[in-house]
């Protein structure tokens, strides 16, 4: 009798195993499913362009010149579930400034070869072929890269490392995977029961991607970028809350700054975009890659061109 019992509650516990684990399966197909939608055309003088990843997916971008063909430049990486198009606004303001922009649709996104979304890890591929492009297109000038929450993983984890950006922008950007998985399931469920289930969508990195998740840490990845950092996060933001922000910024090594915003959740800040926000931005584009008009000379000085 008691062997009979043991029995089945061995068989119900496996039960409950299984379907736990097809169901955290389900979730995580979910989620890293991606999507194609229309992105509105650019209006001149932006045109739209396409880039080739290393894997050879194509991704759809919109380049705005600058001041000049050899302008300091800006490359717009969005976060997860938006589009090239959330850059938009950004991109015309620093047109306006002088500064040329490239805004890209990563995979699985916008207009973009269709693809899993990898919380930044494969999007690196694209977040780098829009990197050389840019590069190239302005002539090896300057070239920052603003990385909102995925697009700042993006510039930072890829298999070669970090982007060889001349300045970095890190919006609203998670320390590392595991931790952000479970302050989002947090939100949702009692702590502890979050730390129980963290695991279940984290692990799915290396069946999924190739990688533990321990790999997919943004925080850990900036020790290897040598340039000036500007980290940005909110106090009302429970994905990445305060904490986490303090810790993406004490792995920076050298220059850095640190702006934590009074901005709401972290949909409200990927998506700020104000006074407050472009005057920081503003300055530290121009402390970092120069403003459009002047160049540095070899001693780091600005000078006027002509």
């Amino acid at each position: 009798m008691i062997g009979s019992r043991t029995r089945r509650l061995s068989a119900g516990c496996i039960a409950l195993v299984m379907i736990g684990l097809v169901a955290s399966w389900t979730v995580g197909s979910h989620l890293s499913r991606g999507e194609q939608w229309r992105v509105p055309a650019a209006r001149p003088p932006a045109q739209d362009v396409r880039l080739r990843a290393v894997d050879g997916l194509s991704i759809a971008a919109t380049y705005r010149p600058g001041r000049d063909s050899t302008a300091p430049a800006v490359l717009l990486l969005h976060a997860k579930g938006q589009s090239r198009q959330s850059m938009a606004s950004r991109a015309e303001w620093l047109a306006s400034l002088g500064y040329a922009s490239l805004a890209i649709d990563f995979r699985g996104h916008g207009e973009s070869d269709l693809a899993p979304r990898t919380n930044g890890y494969t999007e690196a591929r694209d977040a780098r072929a829009a990197f050389t492009w840019l590069k190239a297109r302005q002539r090896g000038a300057p070239v920052a890269i603003v990385g909102i929450s995925l697009g700042g993983a993006a510039s930072l984890i890829g298999e070669q490392g970090p982007l060889p950006a001349d300045a970095l922008i890190l919006q609203a950007v998670y320390p590392d995977l595991r931790r952000a998985i479970h302050n989002r399931i947090a939100q949702r469920v009692p702590d502890g029961v979050a730390s129980l289930l963290e695991p279940l969508l984290s692990l799915q990195t290396l069946p999924r991607v190739g990688v533990w998740p321990s790999r997919i840490s943004p925080r850990h990845a900036l020790a290897a970028f040598n340039g000036p950092v500007l980290v940005m996060g909110s106090t009302g933001d429970e994905s990445t809350p305060p904490r986490e922000t303090h810790a993406l910024f004490s792995a920076v090594s050298g220059d850095r700054s640190l702006w934590l915003a009074d901005a709401g959740d972290h949909a409200a800040m990927c998506d700020l975009d104000g006074t407050t926000y472009r005057a920081i931005l503003v300055a530290f584009l121009r402390r970092t890659i120069g403003a459009p008009g002047r160049r540095r000379t070899e001693k780091g000085s600005i000078s006027d061109n002509g």
